[in-house]
């Protein structure tokens, strides 16, 4: 077992030892120091770690080390935000080692791909539907990989991408190494590993549903006409950079143009922003030339910006595994974080979903005084939902912040405040959280 207390006795080579320590990489983390062993052995790996614990070293230095003897390497993630994250930091460490990558995501022109292609990269970075794209077109050919990357796998799933996958894992030789790395493991996953994986060693740093310990989380229940002012009152009290989740992309336009209003810097990125467009958001949000970004699900898993203050849940999200996701954006490289959700009086079964995943309890907080209601600009009275969608919704936040609540500390304890009549809830067929276009 190793003990390790840095990258060195892992069993990496010098020269990405050495890019490592430029790069300010001096101690791995927990995911790094049991997966890189065991992955520069050969072996499949299943990663199982919760977000923001460094999952992408852990399988991007043994590609790496293997690209440096002749190996291919195709790396698969669902989103392009999350691609570009991955390209950009197998860049920084491979490239001054000569390690070359093509980036293959949709919004992005497929003929500087297939000229990207056509200089031979030893490391391929793409989304499933694009990489189907040049399979179809004949512009790359799998035969010769030899390590294969699922990152984020259950999230690529849940996108409805299960296809794409068996395409893409019937293309690569059987003969490879192959390595998933998730927050989470259902059984969809499970199925996945055992059907095209060889004996995969799992690597567990955390059960799944487990939520970074240095997260201060808080909900406040509010009415959906209340939400605006609410998020008025906090974003005055958090001075520092603040993500906010909609569950919808129309909600998410609406936010960030109210947070705007409010005389805040604010971008906004979900599936109705082109790739230029949610990259400008996504490095104004970084170097702080926006203090808020405004983001869809889309999201949750794509963006890996240090020093975020606060992640906001506007809206609950559909699916209780997001809310690890999402509030998994701050508190990231050991930092400290705060997780604020907004819960409307009807949405008590999703927070006990929420509740149920994390094996704790959220703390509730009792209102703070809110400041008067705005006069909400023409246009924005004027923006409806397109005919057929579901009307914009609220959603349920955590955090602690002594500083606008009353009572002091969040109620952990003690009485639960009332949350409406379970049988007020709109019917919803099948699972409580269905499958929607909500990015």
């Amino acid at each position: 077992m190793t003990t390790t207390s840095d990258f060195y006795g892992l069993g990496i080579a010098p020269g990405i030892l050495t890019i490592l320590d430029k790069l300010g990489f001096k101690v791995p983390t927990p995911i790094q120091l049991k997966a890189i062993p065991v992955a520069l052995e050969g072996k499949d790996v299943m990663g199982l770690a919760q977000t923001g614990t460094g999952k992408t070293l852990a399988f991007a230095i043994p590609m790496m080390q293997a690209a440096l003897k002749g190996t291919q390497g195709l790396i698969v993630l669902p989103t392009r935000e999350l691609a570009l994250q991955v390209q950009e930091t197998i860049e920084k460490v491979g490239g001054p080692l000569g390690i070359r990558t093509a980036l293959l995501i949709g919004g992005a022109p497929i003929s500087m791909q297939i000229r990207s292609l056509s200089r031979n990269p030893i490391i391929v970075i793409g989304t499933p539907g694009r990489i189907i794209d040049h399979l179809q077109q004949k512009t790359i050919s799998l035969k010769r990989v030899g390590i294969l990357v699922l990152d984020e796998a259950d999230r690529m799933l849940d996108m409805g991408f299960a296809p794409q996958l068996k395409r893409i894992l019937t293309d690569v030789p059987k003969e490879r190494q192959t390595m998933l790395f998730s927050a989470t493991m259902p059984d969809n996953i499970m199925r996945l590993a055992n059907a095209y994986m060889q004996l995969p060693l799992r690597i567990e740093i955390a059960p799944p549903g487990t939520t970074i310990t240095k997260i201060a989380q808080e909900v406040f229940f509010i009415s959906k006409m209340d939400k605006p002012r609410l998020l008025e009152k906090v974003l005055y009290e958090y001075k520092g950079s603040v993500l906010i989740f909609s569950r919808t992309k129309f909600g998410a336009k609406k936010i960030a143009t109210s947070v705007r209003a409010l005389g805040h810097t604010a971008a906004e990125i979900h599936s109705n922003r082109s790739l230029n467009q949610r990259r400008e958001a996504l490095d104004g949000f970084r170097n702080g030339k926006y203090r808020i970004l405004v983001a869809t699900d889309i999201a949750a898993r794509g963006i890996d910006v240090k020093g975020i203050e606060l992640v906001l849940n506007y809206d609950l999200p559909s699916n209780p595994e997001d809310y690890i996701h999402r509030i998994g954006r701050t508190a990231r490289a050991g930092a400290t974080g705060h997780a604020i959700s907004f819960a409307m009086p009807d949405e008590r079964r999703d927070v006990q979903d929420i509740e149920r995943l994390m094996r704790a309890t959220l703390p509730f907080s009792k209102l703070p005084e809110l400041p008067p209601a705005r006069a909400v600009p023409y246009s924005s009275r004027t923006e409806l939902p397109p005919r057929g969608r579901a009307p914009f919704r609220g959603g349920s936040s955590s955090g602690s912040r002594p500083s606008y609540r009353q009572g002091g500390a969040p109620h952990s304890s003690g009485p639960r405040p009332s949350y409406g009549s379970s049988s007020s809830r709109s019917p919803r067929s099948g699972s409580r959280f269905p499958k929607r276009n909500r990015y």
